[in-house]
């Protein structure tokens, strides 16, 4: 399933090709390139990111800090800290800040893309790569939906923003979420800043289910947000 990630690397030019590969993959990313910038997002309640993958050696407050932060207001998403310094005492401290994964520089974007995998099976509310709510199965490896009606099979082809979208309701399937919640999980900071980018994606989205003769699942509630219905 895709990710909300948050990156912490001042090399710039590492920084880039990671986004660029974890964004191929279909996740949602996000790049500082100072430790307490990063500090600041993670314990701001306007972001939530479910893994953080951080350098080392930073500017202003180190990876190893903040990872020692972060454990220690209780969040508990993955970290995986990247670093050159690849003897066991330096991979033992790093561990010991709260780190869940160590990977050593220079490695390969598939080792990294394999790395995520695994802490992102490691989590509680890991799920198959189907997703299933009522009459609707969506599967992220062929970026389609599968509708089951009684007169028939409908599949719908998504694209990687309306995947992500379905997927986010279909986990929080009934639940009433804000639109800022949506705009929160589902795209970076550095994306789409007009203001009403989530009421857009949502209209494309019921006009593609609309467009195959199927009943919207998705109801706008006044003043408060988008609810999921599976059965609508």
């Amino acid at each position: 399933m895709p990710l909300r990630i948050l990156i912490v690397e001042d090399e710039a030019e590492l920084a880039a090709a990671i986004q660029a590969v974890l964004r191929a993959d279909q996740h949602v990313v996000d790049h500082v390139a100072e430790g307490l910038g990063a500090w600041s997002l993670l314990r701001s309640d306007l972001a939530s990111y479910d893994l953080v993958i951080v350098d080392w050696m930073l500017p202003g407050l180190s990876g190893v800090d903040l990872c020692r932060r972060v454990r220690g207001a209780g969040l508990t998403l993955p970290v995986l800290m990247l670093t050159a310094l690849a003897d066991t005492k330096h991979r033992v401290q790093g561990l010991d800040a709260g780190a869940d994964d160590y990977l050593s520089k220079p490695f390969a974007m598939d080792e990294l893309l394999a790395r995520i995998r695994a802490l992102q099976r490691r989590q509680p509310h890991y799920r198959e790569p189907l997703l299933s709510a009522g009459s609707y199965v969506l599967d992220p490896a062929e970026s389609c939906l599968t509708v089951e009606k009684p007169e028939g099979t409908t599949r719908i082809a998504l694209s990687t923003k309306e995947l992500q979208l379905m997927a986010y309701f279909m986990e929080h399937s009934r639940e009433i979420i804000p639109g800022s919640r949506l705009r929160a999980q589902l795209w970076s900071l550095d994306e789409d800043p007009i203001s009403n980018v989530v009421a857009a994606q949502v209209r494309l989205l019921r006009r593609k289910i609309a467009s195959h003769g199927l009943p919207c699942p998705i109801d706008t509630v006044p003043s408060k947000g988008y609810r999921f219905d599976p059965e609508p």
